[in-house]
């Protein structure tokens, strides 16, 4: 469920956290690697913090870490300043949720693709 509501804020996160704190977090949880943050570090002398926050996205969403979006939820809840952002992820209504799964059904299975 955390995955599919990071999906539905996922301009909202790249524009509105700088991912500093929650990548070390992330990584200090085994999340992400030493190599993930090697890249991220990297991303961010090249490309600013949005661009770094854009790929941490996707590299979460790309992980088959099972707990990789509690974790990032726990890091983010972490930081006093992105209590907004809590707020927003807790208030997702069911419906949004919903809407947004359905348009990663696939037809053939209809499994829910990741």
């Amino acid at each position: 469920m955390l995955k599919l509501k990071f999906r539905k804020l996922h301009t909202t996160v790249v524009d509105g956290v700088d991912p500093v704190g929650i990548i070390d977090f992330l990584f200090q949880e085994a999340v992400i690697s030493h190599d993930d943050v090697s890249v991220l570090q990297w991303m961010r002398s090249k490309d600013g913090p949005k661009q770094q926050c854009r790929e941490l996205l996707n590299k979460l969403h790309a992980s088959g870490h099972p707990q990789a979006f509690v974790r990032l939820y726990l890091a983010i809840k972490k930081e006093p300043h992105l209590q907004w952002l809590t707020e927003r992820v807790d208030n997702l209504s069911e419906v949004d949720l919903l809407q947004l799964q359905q348009l990663y059904i696939s037809e053939p299975t209809g499994e829910v693709a990741s």
